[in-house]
């Protein structure tokens, strides 16, 4: 499927490399929060039906450009009353300024904090582009893993485009968290580490597809 999702083909070709080292942080400053910001509640908690569910998320905008992979992951683990510092989580992900390898490096310590081997499982999306069955796959596991009472984390890349018209870019790759869904998960509410003034947005599960194709997510 085709949305409106930009990628540059340099970006494809480096993100095809999902498990050997793609890029994760955000290219430039420009979407990092200041080191000064504090943490903002953001979703309160509760099955609002069978259809939609949000998740109470203790939102932490990151400290720098390239902490976004364990900013998504503290901002995940928050939903089940979890508060780990991003500096532990980024030594266990091996985190440079390059930003955090894969989504690969993030689901072992999802794991540890959770206290279960097995509550988290990585899910490449290895094509430039998500099918209908990557992006079924990707509705159910959300639903299934925020009704577990979890967030899913995803490494996405490009530009794409929320409910509300407004256009998100990481061109050199970023982590987000996902912590709702709406309509049966066709829309889903992204956690996003990078912006405070951005903290929390919702995009169609089509684009949210498009965002992660070429790397991967966590979920249960």
């Amino acid at each position: 499927m085709r949305t409106d999702l930009i990628r540059k083909t340099a970006l494809t070709a480096a993100g095809l490399a999902f498990t050997g080292g793609a890029i994760a942080g955000p290219v430039t400053t420009a979407f990092a929060a200041p080191t000064t910001s504090k943490p903002t509640t953001q979703t309160q908690t509760d099955r609002k039906g069978h259809s939609e569910r949000e998740l109470g998320v203790r939102y932490e905008a990151q400290p720098n450009f390239y902490y976004c992979g364990p900013a998504a992951t503290r901002n995940a683990l928050s939903v089940q009353g979890k508060n780990i510092n991003v500096d532990d989580m980024a030594k266990e992900m091996g985190t440079t300024e390059a930003g955090t390898n894969s989504i690969n490096d993030i689901t072992p310590v999802l794991n540890k904090e959770t206290g279960k081997n097995d509550a988290y499982r990585s899910v490449e999306i290895s094509t430039p582009d998500a099918d209908t069955k990557q992006t079924d796959t990707l509705r159910a596991d959300i639903v299934r893993t925020v009704d577990d009472g979890r967030a899913v984390v995803a490494n996405i890349a490009g530009t794409s485009t929320d409910t509300d018209g407004v256009s998100h870019s990481y061109e050199g790759g970023h982590y987000i968290s996902v912590v709702g869904y709406r309509d049966n998960g066709n829309t889903v509410t992204i956690a996003d580490s990078a912006d405070p003034n951005q903290a929390a947005y919702q995009i169609s599960v089509e684009h949210l597809a498009d965002w992660i194709a070429t790397r991967g997510y966590a979920t249960s």
